[in-house]
């Protein structure tokens, strides 16, 4: 057994969700400058490249349900990033990252059996919102192309955490992943390639640190974990983005946290927590699927 598999799942998909939220952090300061394709190509070119270098995964002997599952795997990744990015430039971070989150929380709640990660998939729910403050937002100053970005986001998400489980189970160490990597900046190429005479040494730097906090490090994290953790469970757990992200925020940036904050941060930890832990143990059911 590998050193990397001795690791708790849970462990490798905290590790993942910290890396992101730095991440995040420089990428906020190269949308004013690239915009939403630029960053999200510079990000994805130097990631592919330096997974490529390292891995040098295989090209040849998969079949068609593998590179089926490489192209859509690719897919879901690019767009996911495009419109979570592009939402920005229209919402709130705390109301965009609420309104993407439906997309896992959907997800865990559909493959949920049991009473008890219902509860966990509601708590999870509500705790987001509390802790974004979506509902301190008016309704009209939300604009509806920032809206159909975060949901189309969230659609995304749900799917890479499903076709990211399947990538880790039919192709061997992060192959498919890599792969994948290679099909998303391919797709999102076309809306940032505008952005490349703009890309000089110290933006390249930034996208040298995004490429790695927010696209190599999470999504190998997270690719390793799923194959020892079902969507299920890995969907709740994403719930922790927002909690870790307003964490980040008191301890780096000195915002303050209300009361409702803390509450929401409660409620997404707990819930955490409690379908890790009661939920541990295999569901008869989906023991039968498998």
């Amino acid at each position: 057994m590998s050193a990397v598999n001795r690791v708790p799942a849970s462990i490798l998909v905290l590790g993942g969700i910290v890396s992101v939220q730095f991440g995040g952090a420089i990428a906020q300061t190269l949308i004013p400058v690239l915009g939403a394709g630029g960053t999200v190509v510079l990000r994805l070119l130097l990631s592919t490249t330096i997974m490529l270098a390292v891995l040098r995964p295989r090209w040849r002997g998969y079949g068609r349900a593998e590179w089926t599952t490489v192209l859509l795997f690719g897919l879901a990744l690019g767009l996911m990033n495009y419109t979570f990015y592009g939402s920005l430039a229209h919402l709130p971070i705390g109301v965009a990252v609420t309104i993407e989150f439906i997309g896992p929380l959907l997800l865990a709640s559909a493959l949920s059996r049991r009473l008890l990660d219902i509860i966990a998939v509601l708590a999870a729910g509500v705790g987001v919102v509390l802790i974004s403050e979506a509902l301190h937002t008016p309704l009209a100053d939300l604009e509806w192309t920032g809206i159909a970005l975060a949901l189309t986001a969230g659609g995304c998400w749900a799917a890479y955490v499903i076709l990211s489980g399947r990538a880790g189970a039919h192709f061997p160490a992060l192959d498919g992943l890599a792969l994948a990597m290679v099909v998303a900046t391919a797709v999102t190429l076309p809306v940032g390639i505008g952005s490349v005479p703009d890309w000089t040494g110290p933006l390249a730097l930034k996208g040298l640190g995004i490429a790695v906090l927010s696209s190599l490090l999470p999504y190998s994290l997270e690719l390793l974990a799923l194959r020892r953790m079902s969507a299920k469970v890995f969907g709740v757990m994403l719930s922790l983005e927002p909690a870790c992200a307003a964490l980040a925020g008191l301890l780096v940036l000195g915002q303050r946290l209300h009361p409702a904050q803390l509450v929401g941060m409660a409620l997404v930890v707990g819930a955490s927590v409690l379908i890790m832990g009661f939920g541990a143990r295999p569901d008869p059911a989906e023991a039968a699927a498998t």
